[in-house]
């Protein structure tokens, strides 16, 4: 198997691992030391990004719809869920919209795409584009007056 092979293979793992293990358990395929949207942090920045969206979303499921991989990146297109039963503290977790947001109790269903660049078999780097939009639409989160535009 080739390192690009092996990549693909090592980002599925991890969304098993997150399937059966839980949510935080994907830290142990991120490196010590990770770029994340272009910022440095370590592997416990990461836990406690996670362990904000766990927070939030206590029912939180990634899963992936399909896998590509060229060099070192790995792309994972997904199916992001949840329900809003808690606060999450965080700012740039969910681009601020969340952070101190009283639970709605609504549920929701997006997709993300998330770019992961791989060395040694661990991420190093992180990238992300989400449909926060669509999923503040389905929380009942916007002004009436923008989900109509949004139509």
């Amino acid at each position: 198997m080739n390192a690009i092979e092996r990549n693909k293979v090592t980002i599925w793992q991890m969304f098993k691992v997150v399937e059966q293990k839980g949510f935080i358990a994907q830290c142990e395929f991120f490196a010590d030391q990770v770029i994340n949207h272009g910022i440095p942090i370590n592997r416990e920045i990461v836990r406690a990004i996670l362990q904000d969206i766990l927070t939030t979303f206590p029912d939180v499921k990634m899963a992936p719809l399909n896998i590509v991989a060229e060099g070192d990146w790995v792309v994972a297109h997904c199916m992001f869920s949840g329900t809003h039963k808690g606060v999450g503290q965080i700012p740039f977790v969910h681009e601020g919209l969340l952070a101190g947001v009283p639970p709605t109790g609504k549920s929701f269903k997006t997709q993300h795409i998330h770019m992961f660049r791989m060395e040694g078999g661990l991420i190093v780097e992180h990238w992300a584009v989400r449909n926060d939009f669509g999923m503040a639409m389905q929380l009942g989160l916007l002004p009436e007056a923008a989900i109509s535009t949004a139509k």
